[in-house]
């Protein structure tokens, strides 16, 4: 299959041809024959790279999660680097003083297919500023990995918006970066002009290993397909003291705290029949973070069915069954702020709204599923939005 920056310089040269153009993306931006996308784009005279933009983590993914990035000097070709997460929630955006140099915006970011990752958001915010300035944005699209029509979670509610969830989306969209960004330009009325570079041979029903591409970790601890069709549940994490695994090698595929009794969980796990994945015990110690050189208790995730999985809903049940067996031993809601907001629970703000929190005493598992069940209006404009 051809990606998008794959299309774009091989049947679509025209759309930036003779321009100055920036380009948004990162050193996991590759075009399906394994070369980088930016020494691509830099290797040709057809055109001018004028100015580089970087996404959280930086255009070398050496920072991490929100960990601010300073803007720089590229040292191989001299260009600047525009960070776009910096301290602030007005550092998200690129400024006027950064566009001016460009006439048009080049974005070949992958994500990973949950609302919580943000560099759709990133894409989005770029839309918005180019719509200010009258740039033109060139999204070049690349797959959902984990599938684009298994969709979970029912958006964010009025009042709940961040830098996990912008625009109300389910907490796995089952979207590409360039639907998003064509869903939240035509929703909030931006008018920017948009080009979406469309790939070939990609599918809806698609998963990463379908494509025959080689995995690229899009961010330092987004390690490995798994860990991407994990990540609409166990992001999820973040949001309380549950380790997610940072500090390992092996993030959001083991789970784990001080306070848990591995075998008891995994017996409690397995009593609820989630479809497509195993629970297995598991003990690590992290290095930095959450419990950073303490021994953790926990669960190493095994899926089973990876089209049959439900990571949403795998996420829920988790947490409210630690919640169930451990309130009153150690398990807490993080309250430090999250993604720049500091007045709701990162929690609220990644299930998008302070009803699963507020209410998880009290829920069923099969409660829990009603969770999972996505908004039938936000489907019907989701729907609009979809190119392939």
């Amino acid at each position: 299959m051809k990606l998008g920056i794959d299309i774009l310089l091989e049947e679509q040269k025209n759309l930036i041809g003779g321009k100055k153009i920036g380009v948004l993306a990162n050193c996991a931006s590759y075009r399906s024959s394994n070369e980088r996308s930016i020494d691509s784009l830099l290797k040709n005279d057809s055109w001018k790279v004028a100015a580089l933009f970087g996404p959280e983590h930086g255009t070398w993914l050496s920072a991490q999660d929100m960990e601010p990035v300073d803007s720089s000097k590229d040292d191989a070709s001299g260009l600047p680097v525009f960070s776009l997460y910096g301290t602030t929630l007005e550092s998200l955006e690129p400024t006027n003083e950064m566009l001016d140099p460009i006439d048009a915006l080049v974005v070949d970011l992958q994500d990973v297919g949950s609302r919580y990752y943000t560099y759709v958001w990133t894409a989005c915010l770029c839309a918005r500023a180019c719509a200010k300035s009258g740039k033109r944005l060139i999204i070049c699209d690349r797959p959902n990995p984990i599938g684009g029509n298994i969709v979970e979670g029912g958006g964010v509610a009025p009042g709940f918006e961040s830098f996990v969830g912008l625009h109300s989306l389910p907490n796995r969209h089952g979207m590409t970066i360039g639907e998003i960004v064509q869903f939240v330009n035509g929703s909030e009325g931006l008018e920017c002009d948009i080009e979406i570079v469309r790939m070939d041979g990609w599918q809806r029903e698609m998963h990463w290993p379908d494509t025959g591409l080689t995995w690229h970790n899009p961010s330092p601890n987004m390690r490995s397909y798994e860990a991407a069709l994990l990540y609409p549940g166990m992001c999820l994490i973040e949001g309380t003291n549950l380790s997610e695994g940072r500090g390992t090698d092996e993030p959001f595929e083991i789970i784990g705290a001080p306070y848990i009794v591995s075998k008891e969980l995994v017996h409690e796990l397995g009593a609820l029949g989630l479809p497509g994945i195993l629970a297995i015990e598991e003990s690590f110690k992290p290095t930095r973070q959450k419990w950073a050189h303490e021994r953790c208790n926990g669960v190493r995730w095994k899926i089973e069915d990876a089209k049959g999985f439900q990571p949403y809903l795998t996420g829920l049940a988790f947490i409210w069954l630690v919640n169930k067996l451990y309130k009153d031993k150690g398990f807490e809601w993080r309250t430090a702020p999250y993604e720049f907001v500091t007045d709701k629970p990162a929690i609220d703000l990644l299930t998008g709204s302070a009803k699963f929190r507020e209410g998880i005493d009290k829920l069923s598992f099969e409660d829990l599923k009603k969770f999972t069940e996505p908004n039938s209006t936000l489907l019907e404009k989701r729907k609009e939005a979809l190119i392939y």
